[in-house]
């Protein structure tokens, strides 16, 4: 611990305080209510508690903090420059602008320091569960009795706004259940929000509230007093059975004329309320992005701390690597995100064994051979593993007394499920995956974006993908959700075919170092595709290939597919192929594809064949960029309705012998056109006077 100074724990508070509000001010725009509030609590934490090295960002066995209430983002990057990290005060002096690494709400990978994105509010809550779950399985993995290689705390600190939202109580409610006794949660307790007292609509008693979910509760505590709120966190940190919150009583805009009013939430003070906040905090009134040389030093005193930290550690980890070289090596290297040398042997021969088999379950097979391989690949679904196919058989579930455990159950929480994963892989050290329905992705989208956003390695399993599930009916039939993931930039959205383009799908997710990867995947069973007399199913990882053509040369049709359709499609075709040159193309993964070299998607997709067919049981939209203005496209686009699989896909004309009307009918008007068009005139024999040719 360090000696406790009230005078210039005072002065750094306040000056993390009036830096924060001039970003704020300078940037025109901002939350300067929160930072004012929070910043007693967050210097306590920094300055007494977070085990961090500003001089590398990403030394493995830090402390984590997660700013859950990102809109308080001028605080943390206030915190980060004065504790050293690389953030300049020009940095500082851009925030909000175009270009600067001080974005309105932190963002994973921009600025140094920041853990993770966060702003939708709930999102930084549910990440540190997940960072905190590395962490134990880690730790349970790795640590002998004398060798804590993995060892450290995750803060996350969260508003009003935070708690209120659904995902948190999902997710604390996994927390507790978990025993997640190196999570400590602060919570900014101001009781002000946008549009008044959250007295109007946020009556719930957190302490209890938090009890009642396995979680020990500290405080109230008073926002203003360093040692009360030192004291709680001490006292956190001593429970290992169950994760913490610190309840901090705070004032919003503290100091400020508008202290404890909503208008001091979300827009500047203006240059008047600054300088009289300075004055009453001790501050030059009119000095913008000054800093009391004192408090400066003191707070900069983290870059020697944390140099020290870390070389502790590393005599540890060097140690520990003499003692288990082989079990040293291995952490570094998941910590690295690497993943076993030949790993993608374990899905050799996946173009599947000849038989119909539903992609979900070609997927079970597919995970379960990987995992095998790759040890830290860990995961589990929104309860419905034994649909999704998502647990790894032979292996324990991950629990307060089974740490080791790879399988994880999520209960029917989606969207704590999402984050949560994010965390997982934030923290790094493991691969996550998570399952549930197509149709239920809609209440994990958040962190789906977050994802793709922040560039993590997480794997969506997400099965019964549309109409092909049955009695089920509309409220379970995913019509949307396809084309609503595929807009998702960043999202790598794969729907394979059959066995062997889900063995390639499974490969391309894992080998996506800085992306999430979304794979679509049937309840019902797809025929099998003989990939002898077929393209194989390797050239899936393209994206889009030549699955079949029924002559030589440059097709007269081409018919695209992906999923469950292509086989109807590749049936279609050859129905067709009596009458013109058919192609059939498989497009599992239009992100795939459409990142392959133009002259390779060419050669697929010829630009002077203009008739093309698309055959996908979704939303058509988003197939005119592939089929063109002279294309059709059999979709759907209405709700689906409750009837066994076979009568549904007749009555939404999603088939082969759609398919195949569609492509005759292209054929014919591609036959009318040309019969229409007027013949270039007949070259004359000059010497005659006769066409050329005539005798």
């Amino acid at each position: 611990m360090f000696s406790v100074n009230a005078k210039l724990d005072q002065l750094a508070i306040n000056a993390l305080r009036c830096l924060a509000i001039d970003l704020v001010q300078a940037a025109n725009s901002g939350h300067p209510g929160a930072p004012l509030g929070m910043a007693p609590a967050a210097y306590t934490l920094w300055d007494r508690f977070l085990r961090h090295n500003p001089r590398d960002p990403h030394w493995v066995n830090r402390d984590r903090f997660v700013l859950s209430a990102g809109h308080a983002s001028a605080l943390l990057y206030a915190l980060l420059h004065l504790t050293g990290y690389d953030l300049s005060l020009d940095e500082l002096r851009n925030f909000r602008q175009w270009g600067s690494k001080t974005p309105g709400h932190p963002e994973r990978g921009l600025t140094p320091g920041v853990e993770a994105t966060t702003g939708p509010l709930g999102q930084g809550f549910a990440n540190a569960v997940g960072m905190a779950v590395a962490e134990k399985w880690l730790a349970a993995r790795f640590n002998h009795p004398g060798h804590d290689i993995v060892d450290h705390f995750t803060y996350v600190m969260v508003s009003d706004g935070d708690l209120e939202e659904g995902v948190s109580y999902e997710a604390a409610s996994l927390a507790g259940r978990w025993g997640l006794g190196k999570l400590i949660c602060l919570y900014d307790c101001n009781g002000i929000q946008i549009e008044g007292s959250t007295h109007t609509n946020f009556p719930d008693d957190i302490g209890r509230r938090f009890q009642s979910m396995n979680w020990d509760v500290h405080g109230p505590v008073d926002g203003e007093n360093v040692a009360a709120i030192a004291d709680a966190i001490v006292a956190a940190r001593g429970v290992a059975e169950h994760p913490s919150i610190v309840i901090v009583k705070s004032s919003i805009g503290y100091g400020s004329p508008l202290a404890d009013c909503p208008a001091c939430h979300g827009a500047p003070l203006g240059a008047e309320n600054v300088a009289k906040t300075k004055e009453k905090l001790g501050q030059p009134a009119t000095a913008a992005f000054f800093t009391p040389e004192e408090a400066a030093a003191h707070l900069r005193g983290a870059v020697e701390r944390g140099a020290k930290e870390q070389a502790r550690w590393q005599t540890r980890l060097d140690y520990y690597g003499k003692v288990f070289p082989d079990m040293a090596k291995r952490l570094l290297a998941q910590l690295r995100g690497e993943l076993p040398a030949g790993w993608e042997a374990a899905l050799s021969g996946g173009d599947g064994d000849g038989k119909p088999v539903a992609t979900r379950v070609a997927s079970g097979r597919a995970l379960n051979a990987l995992a095998k391989k790759i040890d830290f690949l860990i995961g589990g679904s929104a309860d419905l593993a034994p649909s999704n196919n998502t647990e790894i058989k032979n292996e324990d579930f991950f629990a307060d007394d089974k740490p080791w455990g790879r399988n994880i159950h999520f209960g029917v929480r989606e969207h704590a499920m999402g984050a949560i994963a994010n965390g997982l892989a934030l923290h790094g050290g493991v691969v996550p995956y998570v399952g549930t329905f197509l149709t239920f992705a809609d209440y994990m989208r958040e962190p789906i974006r977050l994802a793709a956003m922040s560039g993590l390695r997480v794997i969506y399993v997400f099965t019964h993908d549309s109409i092909g599930l049955g009695e089920d009916g509309p409220t379970h039939q995913p019509i949307e959700q396809l084309l609503s993931l595929r807009a998702i930039p960043g999202l790598c959205v794969i729907r394979p075919a059959d066995a062997g383009e889900t063995a390639v799908a499974w490969r391309t997710a894992l080998a996506r170092e800085n992306g999430p990867t979304a794979l679509i995947l049937t309840r019902q069973a797809t025929p099998a595709l003989d990939r002898r007399k077929l393209a194989s199913a390797e050239q899936a990882a393209r994206g889009g290939y030549v699955l079949w053509q029924s002559g030589e040369g440059r097709p007269d049709l081409i018919l695209l597919a992906s999923g469950s359709e292509l086989a109807p499609a590749l049936a279609a075709g050859e129905r067709l192929a009596a009458e013109a040159n058919v192609r059939v193309v498989s497009l599992p993964s239009w992100d795939l594809f459409d990142a392959q070299p133009a002259d390779y998607r060419e050669s697929v997709l010829p630009e002077a064949v203009r008739a093309r067919v698309a055959v996908e049981a979704g939303r058509s939209l988003g197939w005119e960029r592939y089929v063109g203005l002279d294309g059709a496209v059999a979709g759907i686009d209405r709700f689906g309705a409750s009837a066994p699989a076979a009568r549904l896909f007749e009555e939404f004309h999603v088939g082969a012998a759609q398919a195949a009307a569609l492509g005759a009918d292209l054929l014919k008007r591609r036959a009318r056109k040309r019969a229409a068009a007027p013949r270039p005139p007949a070259q004359l024999d000059a010497a005659a006077g006769k066409p050329a040719g005539e005798g």
